[in-house]
């Protein structure tokens, strides 16, 4: 088998979508990775990297497309690096997304034969998000551009209008900041040379409600020309409930963790979930889709098995969205949460929707549940609801010291969800089924809700073989 070089031209039969959406093909035997494929495509590849065991290859031509082909609706594919499947029929990419996690769990957990149910499709496939982070970078004449990193590219954006994943006032706020950047000379950030102005907005937005929070992020010495952004802002967004000012003086493109000041309105913005009203501040976490966060609650609910009687603990609890909306049907909630402006979200949202069984604790999982074990009830349910990278070794160890009865794992990483479910099941737990969630269409990410149960004859024989292990370890040399 000859290994394929760069710019190496070659023909292929697309077989599958790989997880991040690039399609997969093999030639002589190589396997080969390549960008706007369709299973079912025969295409004209160019190799852009070869290595030892596969390549990545970008589409030069489709040859014969794959009846899974469609047109897609937004001008900026394939350019734009936010949506990657918009070019595959809907159904296709929910039958990858549940073979991702398949896979993942056979090829990193080691876990075989596992329940995982057909994904649950998105109530909407177009503007459903309710958050959008736009970037700001020159164009080839210094123009401003507003919209989203071009793919592949970290210094280039391409300027979007409009997006079609954001709602019509996500799309107005975006354009309204733009009109006052170009009627006020506010250049564009320079992420190359490190000068101008104009660095990111940030809209979210309460989908139900209607009420819109925009952050607008600059370098310094924008304080006197914001300010002329606040009647066009008020003018043209009726949701408009705050407009805050966010100051990054560093090299890095982050937009939280930044002092941030309000220029008008309040510094927080509602949202509501299965009849509950959630107040969200700027840095905090909740899911981009709310149409389909209701449904993946439910899915919570359902998972967790509540009657009214169980102790649940909610870890990386957030604003409390999850701990809050299945309050009624446990007889206590105890969320988690490391971030202390979510934290002060949470407790504020449990007590404005009258929900008094519920309390909150403030910092790491790992070293939260560890100095308050001995002080904190027996766990019936853990739902744990954790960021990308998933769970640590020391926080796996915590959720083990809690040793709750069911155990709901909410994933948005198959490859971190597959590597901590196999420590939960070398530990002792169950995996009875995953059920996967369509929060993120025309993208490759997929949202799934797993449910373990504690077996408590493996916790046994896993605490038994460890110590034998630790023992082992410890014995002296012969």
């Amino acid at each position: 088998m000859e290994r394929p070089k760069r710019d190496d031209e070659l023909e292929v039969d697309v077989d599958a979508l790989a997880f991040g959406g690039l399609g997969v093909s093999r030639h002589d035997g190589f396997v080969i990775f390549s960008t706007d494929t369709v299973p079912g495509d025969r295409v004209r590849v160019r190799i852009r990297k070869s290595r030892r065991r596969f390549a990545e290859a970008d589409l030069v031509e489709v040859l014969t497309p794959s009846p899974d082909r469609i047109t897609p609706p937004c001008a900026y594919v394939p350019a734009c690096g936010g949506c990657r499947l918009q070019h595959v029929e809907y159904a296709v990419t929910l039958r990858a997304k549940q073979q991702h996690i398949i896979d993942h769990l056979e090829r990193i957990g080691h876990l075989e034969g596992i329940d995982v149910r057909t994904v649950d499709p998105a109530v909407a496939q177009f503007g459903y998000r309710n958050k959008m982070e736009y970037s700001a970078a020159p164009g080839p004449d210094g123009e401003l551009r507003l919209g989203f990193h071009r793919r592949g590219r970290w210094d280039e954006v391409v300027n979007v209008d409009p997006c079609l994943l954001a709602t019509a006032q996500g799309n107005a706020a975006r354009d309204i900041v733009r009109a006052w950047a170009v009627a006020h000379d506010v250049a564009p950030y320079d992420q190359r040379a490190q000068v101008g102005m104009l660095r990111h907005v940030v809209v979210r937005e309460g989908i139900a409600t209607g009420e819109l929070l925009v952050t607008v992020v600059t370098a310094p010495g924008a304080d006197d020309v914001i300010e002329h952004l606040v009647a066009p802002m008020r003018e043209g967004l009726g949701g408009l409930v705050g407009l805050l000012h966010a100051v990054n003086d560093g090299v890095a493109e982050v937009t939280q963790g930044l002092p941030t000041r309000c220029l008008w309105g309040r510094d927080y913005f509602y949202e509501e979930v299965l009849g509950v009203r959630l107040a969200l501040s700027a840095p905090s976490f909740f899911q981009t889709n709310t149409q389909m966060t209701g449904h993946l609650y439910e899915r919570v609910a359902e998972a967790a098995g509540l009657d009214g009687t169980q102790v649940v603990y909610d870890l990386f609890c957030g604003v409390g969205s999850i701990g809050i909306t299945i309050a009624r049907h446990a007889r206590q909630v105890i969320g988690v949460e490391i971030v202390p402006e979510a934290a002060a979200d949470a407790e504020r949202n449990a007590r404005e929707n009258g929900v008094s069984a519920y309390r909150v604790l403030t910092g790491d999982v790992g070293r939260v549940v560890k100095e308050q074990l001995a002080h904190l009830p027996k766990a019936d349910v853990a739902i744990i609801d954790p960021p990308r990278g998933g769970l640590s070794g020391r926080a796996i160890r915590r959720v083990l010291d809690l040793a709750p009865e069911v155990l709901v794992y909410v994933s948005c990483h198959p490859a971190t969800f597959a590597d901590n479910a196999a420590r939960f099941v070398n530990a002792g737990y169950v995996l009875e089924y995953v059920q996967p969630v369509d929060m993120f269409p025309n993208t490759p990410h997929v949202e799934a809700v797993a449910r373990f149960t504690r077996d408590e004859a493996a916790v046994t024989r896993a605490r038994e073989a460890k110590e034998d292990a630790d023992r082992a370890k410890a014995a002296p040399p012969a």
